[in-house]
């Protein structure tokens, strides 16, 4: 039987998530109303990640899907409801807050990289709220060891890297913090498919060898639930399908509405 949930559009209650996130849920988000300005978004979204799990959220254009990453960061206005990291309260933090307390970085859909400066200084812009500046040129020293790449090129603008090497670019630059979740928008966008690959094979090893919780949003719906662990479907800002990647690639519904097939 596939562990994917929903029954004729009636949407998969929180007993049946939690199954999903092994009942042991780093990231909870429980009966969220948020939005922007007094414009409300998203309804009554319920949502759970184990740690080390990878979430992708997929749907039409305006489900919600981002608004949840920013909610989840601190860029909406929350109406009504609870978002807990590591059983800890953090609805009403700020991102920065966040970032330092419980260690959520998100790494922007658009091209957020500084393009006149070196790609060292990039790095170092990660940090820019650790109290020991040294701390952070700690940990873009580990990032070059890692990412050749990137150490080929630290003492040049940033402007000069490949689209590949400016979204691994902006994925180390919120490892410098060291966090435990990464919300990612839509890591994809405007990437040839060798860059996509190399990006989701980043963000696999960020997953399984360092143990890091992902939530992505991906307009791929093939590639982000190929990548991920389980899956939502959103639309209008409810949560209407969720269950294992896999499963939800096989479903014919899913198939027909967002993998073109």
């Amino acid at each position: 039987m596939n562990d994917q949930y929903s029954v004729l559009g009636e949407a998969p209650n929180t007993s049946q998530l939690k199954s999903l996130a092994s009942n042991q849920p780093h990231i909870t988000i429980e009966g969220l109303n948020a939005g922007y300005g007094k414009m409300e978004i998203l309804h009554e979204v319920n949502l759970y990640a184990q740690k080390g799990q990878s979430l992708c959220l997929i749907g039409p254009n305006g489900a919600g899907k981002s608004t949840i990453l920013h909610s989840i960061y601190g860029f909406t206005n929350i109406f009504n409801g609870k978002i807990s990291i590591e059983g800890k309260d953090v609805t009403n933090f700020s991102p920065a807050e966040k970032l330092k307390s419980v260690g959520v970085a998100y790494i922007l859909q658009d091209n957020s990289v500084f393009p006149d400066m070196t790609v060292e200084e990039n790095l170092l812009m990660g940090g820019y709220i650790k109290e020991n500046v040294s701390e952070s040129y700690e940990e873009a020293e580990k990032i070059f060891e890692k990412y050749d790449r990137l150490k080929q090129r630290r003492n040049q603008p940033a402007k000069v890297l490949s689209g590949g090497e400016r979204r691994l670019l902006e994925i180390s630059r919120a490892l410098v913090m060291k966090p435990s979740v990464l919300l990612v928008d839509e890591p994809s966008i405007g990437l040839e498919p060798r860059y996509i690959d190399m990006v989701f094979e980043i963000l696999g090893d960020l997953q399984k060898n360092e143990n890091k919780t992902i939530v992505l949003v991906e307009q791929n719906a093939k590639k982000g639930l190929e990548f991920a662990d389980i899956g939502y479907v959103l639309t209008s800002g409810k949560v209407v399908l969720a269950g294992k990647g896999d499963d939800l690639l096989a479903d014919p519904n899913v198939g027909r509405l967002f993998l073109g097939g």
